[in-house]
């Protein structure tokens, strides 16, 4: 983990979460067409309420002593799987739905019908809840209700609660009512059309309900969500938001979306100071020892363009990471950045969007009086294209350590990069570990939001995939928990992002060999159209080269080749 001194801001510690519950009644209602839609039950909160006034939200609330009693446990129809967190977690769902909307999630336990409206009726909503339910011979239906997702309200959150959602059927012959004090106007909706509305500004939702929503919207039936959350007791997802500015307005993030990494790495505890926005202005602090800056080259094969990193600071000077492309007012920027005090350049690799700015930097840098920074990296092979030819003042050895030191008010400082050699994207490449802080710089080999271009001769998918357990090593090893790549936002948890890419590379080989064995005289045109129907045709002709490196590493896996 990075260093507690090398934080750009000081900590704030979020308020403890207080254990709530949510409940997603659904229906299916007809449509014009003779089919049905999923509707889900919500309701408006109170104006004056203390927590989300005005806001459309599922029904739900604080879980309570009651709740977790082993009298309201005793009552309670539950699955064998459903453990007493859970059991818990559906005794409040099933309480909050009946005292804000009067709906009684409980079967007569004579003969298993749902509670009618004379339960309802005879039930007190302001009353202790599972008593008098066992007072009529009603059995909360515990085992009706199925754990969707988990939201914890965000770090900065004043008033914060950690909220399983959980969805179940609304029975028959049942109508929300709603208490007029917390909840009113309860509404069936179509998650579509909620969404249509609260982007209109006429139905107010905050981000777990909205994402929930959207979530939603990929189901035609109640059914075949319950079937999906069925098999087994925990959430689809568990996620605490983290939020970050765009266009300097307040901006949600969950945990696969692109910036969550990069939020946790700068903002840990939830502030939201960070902008998000990709520009190629000026240089972005992530850490007090690590900024980026983006190369204005942004495109198919570059995302937002490359990043440009500077290690180091005013006391110990700077390692510049991947100068990009020679591009003369990007380098001036990176060299302003680093106030002109550059000791070293490093390239992870030779392509043309990383290395060629490395000589122009170094000239830049010993024009103005400073001493001459080495370019370091590993030099092009043989197999390497035409516009991707580089060679470093020194190789860097595999597991080289490049070191600065400095000396600060409060003391010595010093920043350690580790060079791992990392074959695979291209035969020359390598990354870097910021020993200190627990940071991977991973060039091309791992990239925010998409899987990097194998292309041989010079790319190898054995080499690519030995790299990635190389690295996994190297992470597990040095409490790695954040990767900063080449193109596109930080990654936080390494670990599993690189478990995820190599679990991902190994399942599309399985589809260029499914392609092979179905068009065994193909073509890599035959075979892309099989082995990468998942993505648009457009990237089809990238995808080949991959494709090839894939391709290869089955043949030489096949008998006499190994």
């Amino acid at each position: 983990m990075p260093r507690l001194n090398q934080q750009l801001h000081p900590h704030h510690e979020p308020v403890k979460t207080r254990p709530a519950a949510t409940v997603l009644l659904m229906r299916d209602a007809p449509t014009d067409n003779g089919n049905t839609v999923l509707e889900v039950l919500m309701t408006r909160r109170s104006p004056h309420a203390s927590f989300l006034p005005g806001a459309y939200v599922f029904p739900g609330g604080g879980i309570d002593a009651l709740d977790a009693s082993p009298e309201s446990h005793a009552q309670t129809d539950h699955r064998p799987t459903q453990n007493a967190q859970r059991v818990t977690e559906a005794v409040a769902g099933i309480r909050e739905s009946f005292e804000e909307l009067g709906i009684l999630l409980a079967r007569h336990a004579d003969d298993g019908r749902f509670a009618d409206a004379s339960d309802i009726a005879a039930i007190d909503r302001a009353q202790p809840f599972a008593a008098q339910c066992a007072a009529r011979g009603l059995r909360l239906a515990a085992d009706s209700m199925h754990l969707l997702a988990h939201w914890t309200a965000d770090r900065t959150a004043p008033k914060r609660f950690s909220v399983p959602f959980l969805v179940a059927r609304m029975p028959d012959h049942q109508e929300p009512v709603a208490d007029e004090s917390e909840q009113f106007e309860p509404v069936w909706v179509r998650p579509a059309d909620a969404l249509a509305l609260h982007k209109e500004g006429k139905f107010f939702m905050i981000f777990p309900t909205i994402r929930t929503l959207d979530y939603l919207m990929r189901f035609a039936d109640v059914q075949s969500l319950l079937d999906l959350v069925s098999k087994d007791e925990e959430p689809l997802w568990n996620c605490c938001p983290r939020s970050g500015l765009v266009a300097s307005r307040e901006t949600r993030f969950m945990d696969h979306d692109a910036p969550f990494g990069e939020l946790a790495l700068v903002t840990p505890d939830g502030q939201i100071l960070h902008p998000l926005d990709w520009q190629s202005e000026r240089a972005v602090p992530l850490l007090k020892n690590v900024q980026r800056l983006t190369a204005p080259n942004p495109g198919v094969m570059t995302g937002p363009g490359t990043n440009s990193y500077l290690i180091g600071d005013p006391a110990t000077g700077y390692i510049a990471v991947d100068p990009g492309p020679a591009d003369p007012e990007h380098l001036e920027k990176l060299w302003r950045a680093a106030g002109g005090d550059i000791r070293q350049i490093v390239c992870t690799h030779s392509h043309p969007d990383h290395s060629p700015g490395a000589k122009p930097l170094q000239q830049l840098v010993e024009g103005h009086g400073k001493p001459r920074p080495p370019i370091l990296g590993i030099a092009s092979k043989a197999t390497s294209r035409a516009d991707s030819q580089f060679t470093p003042d020194r190789e860097l050895a595999d597991g080289e350590l490049l070191q600065l030191h400095g000396t600060t008010p409060e003391g010595e400082i010093t920043h350690t990069l580790q060079a791992i050699h990392t074959p695979g994207h291209a035969a020359n490449h390598t990354c870097l570990l910021l020993k200190e802080d627990g940071l991977l710089f991973s060039g091309d080999h791992i990239l925010n939001g998409s899987t990097t271009v194998v292309s041989p001769p010079d790319g190898n998918m054995d080499d690519y995939l030995e790299s990635l357990d190389k690295l996994d090593a190297v992470c597990a090893e040095h409490h790695a928990e954040f990767i900063l790549p080449a193109h596109g936002y930080v990654i936080e948890k390494a670990r599993d992002a690189i478990a995820k890419l190599k679990a991902h590379r190994l399942a599309r080989e399985a589809k260029v060999l499914k392609a092979m064995q179905a068009r065994p005289n193909g073509t890599l045109e035959d075979w892309v159209q099989l082995a990468y129907d998942d993505v648009p045709e457009r990237i089809w002709p990238v995808a080949q080269r991959s494709l090839q490196a894939h391709v290869d590493r089955i043949r030489g896996m096949e008998p006499g080749n190994g």
